[in-house]
């Protein structure tokens, strides 16, 4: 018995496992046609999509091998920031179209797509570069800074060649990146200090100037100022000393002078005596040459006076001129030795010419030589006298001369210390100057010292560098896809879809499907049913249509599978 019941309002009842068979049995086209649709598809989706194998590689972070103590490191970039920097230089659209055109990439991406979407892709799919964490070295023990990078591709040998370029670009890279910032930095430190320099010499100029402008009255000179007051004002109470000195000298001599006058006037130097013309030459020759070693004696003698007032014994002029003047006392001794015995010799030979010949006299008036000995003498003290009054004469004006030098030094002194402060805040301002920039030129100096050995360090790659850990990896199996995750789940997917489809057709089917209903919906007593006669023509068309319908469905989707795994096996992997 089957019909619909109108106009009822009753509630379902709870059907039990029989009822659930039935269900399946009546929805069975609407379950297994989706799951057969759902594992199509997956199938289809699963051979189609191509794999993907991934290469991947370890960089390792390798410390200075320099202490940072001894050298300090003159690129401050972190290593984690570093290799972002570096990161987005070698994703840059520039470079990845090189990696793309030298490996030969994407061939059917760029087919259809500019190269920036293919550029774009490669940069945010394929390519993954980590961070910085600890990675087990080889022992498996000690932990090492280190980075992963990979690239993934549908191809495991470009992928494989791939990883390594961009590997080496990173090592590259780094190395570059580090040297030219420590260059830069070098660089830019020894600019500084070329400025720092010049400013130093505007400085010194200004500073130069200013004291060439005020020589003397600058306030670091007041002591020397002082000094040399001191110095001055000693200098003139000795010269008006010497002054006073000097007027004695002269009185003394000029009292002297008078009393050799009158003595010279007193001296008779003139008697008759008769002599011979022989001895009359003879007498004369032998008072020339001694008068004349007396009057250098008598030079010297007052030469050394005069020295003697200004220095002592020991003074090396004095032992000088005493040692002469004992020179010229000798030779004078000698001299009147050698005459007197020459006089004798010769008035014996005169004595014995007398007895063949007598000797022509001449009879005159003859100076005394003893008297003119003295008169000489006389004469030659008041010359020698006068010479000292001259020579005192000069040396009291050049006295005088040198007192008057001497107050002028003094009063430009006393006004050179009087200036001094008038200038004091703008030289201490230059100095101050002046010190500040010269330690900045000492500061600056002293770093590009240092960043001149953190460049060659790095020059020599003996700073933080990057090292390859795990080379690129070959792939043996490809990441994705997981064909059996995808067939499997879509299989699930679908079968889902046919049982919810199945449920909603059996919810909104409110026929009475058995004599279960009947007695739940009438509360009747059922005493027998009839069951619903078909024609069996039209039984047996339906059935034939079903089947030739599931038929055909099935060898399309197995035909569609069958393409699918053709084409992956015998496309994609030639």
């Amino acid at each position: 018995m089957a019909g619909e019941i109108d106009n009822l309002t009753v509630s379902r009842r709870v059907p039990d496992m029989e009822d659930y068979v039935d269900m399946l049995r009546r929805q069975k086209a609407w379950i297994i046609g989706p799951t057969f649709a759902a594992l199509v598809i997956a199938v289809v989706v699963g051979f189609l999509w191509p794999d993907t194998f991934v290469s991947t590689a370890v960089v390792r972070v390798v410390p200075p091998q320099v202490p940072e103590a001894f050298v300090p490191s003159n690129v401050n970039m972190e290593m984690s920031q570093r290799i972002n920097s570096m990161a987005q230089q070698i994703l840059s659209r520039s470079t990845l179209t090189n990696i793309i055109n030298t490996h030969g990439l994407y061939s059917r991406d760029r087919a259809r797509l500019p190269m920036e979407d293919v550029v774009e892709n490669m940069r945010k799919k394929d390519v993954r570069i980590s961070n910085v964490v600890n990675f087990s070295a080889g022992d498996g023990r000690r932990q090492v800074p280190a980075f992963q990078i990979s690239f993934a591709y549908e191809d495991r040998m470009k992928a494989h060649k791939v990883c390594q370029d961009l590997v080496g670009r990173f090592i590259n890279e780094n190395t570059r990146d580090r040297t030219n910032q420590s260059v830069f930095t070098t660089q830019f430190l020894k600019d500084q200090l070329e400025l720092a320099r010049r400013d130093l010499e505007v400085v010194e100029d200004k500073l130069a100037k200013f004291r060439i402008a005020n020589a003397g009255k600058l306030p670091d000179q007041v002591q020397q100022n002082l000094q040399q007051l001191n110095v001055l004002e000693q200098r003139m109470a000795n010269l008006n000393g010497q002054v006073s000195r000097l007027n004695q000298e002269k009185l003394l001599m000029e009292s002297q002078l008078r009393i050799y006058k009158e003595q010279l006037n007193g001296i008779s130097t003139s008697e008759e005596v008769t002599v011979t013309q022989q001895q009359q030459q003879q007498q004369q020759a032998k008072s020339a040459r001694i008068l004349n070693l007396e009057n250098q004696i008598q030079q010297m003698e007052m030469q050394l006076a005069a020295m003697r007032e200004n220095y002592t014994d020991n003074h090396p002029d004095i032992q000088r001129a005493t040692a002469s003047l004992n020179v010229v006392r000798k030779n004078k001794d000698k001299l009147e030795k050698e005459e007197a015995a020459e006089a004798a010799k010769k008035e014996a030979t005169e004595a014995a010419k007398k007895k063949d010949e007598p000797a022509k006299e001449i009879k005159k008036k003859i100076v005394n030589p003893g008297a003119v000995r003295e008169a000489r003498e006389f004469e030659a003290s008041i010359k020698r006298l006068q010479s000292a009054l001259e020579a005192k004469d000069l040396e009291s004006e050049e006295v005088r001369k040198a007192i008057a030098a001497t107050e002028a030094a003094i009063k430009n002194t006393q006004a050179r210390i009087e200036a001094t402060p008038l200038g004091e805040k703008e030289y201490i301002d230059l100095m101050r100057e002046r010190d500040l920039v010269r330690a900045r030129v000492e500061d600056m100096n002293r770093k590009q010292g240092i960043s001149n050995i953190a460049t060659a360090l790095e020059t020599r790659q003996q700073g933080e560098n990057l090292e390859l850990l795990d080379p690129a990896s070959v792939p043996q199996r490809p990441s994705e896809p997981d064909r059996a995750m995808i067939i499997g789940a879509g299989s699930v997917f679908g079968l889902v879809i046919g049982v919810v489809l199945a449920a909603a057709r059996e919810l909104k089917d409110s026929t009475i499907k058995n004599l279960k209903d009947v007695r739940a919906y009438t509360q009747l007593n059922i005493l027998g049913s009839i069951p619903l006669l078909e024609n069996d023509l039209v039984v047996r068309r339906r059935r034939r249509l079903s089947w030739l319908a599931w038929t055909t469905a099935c060898i399309f989707g197995v035909l569609i599978m069958s393409g699918s795994m053709y084409y992956y096996y015998f496309v994609l992997k030639v």
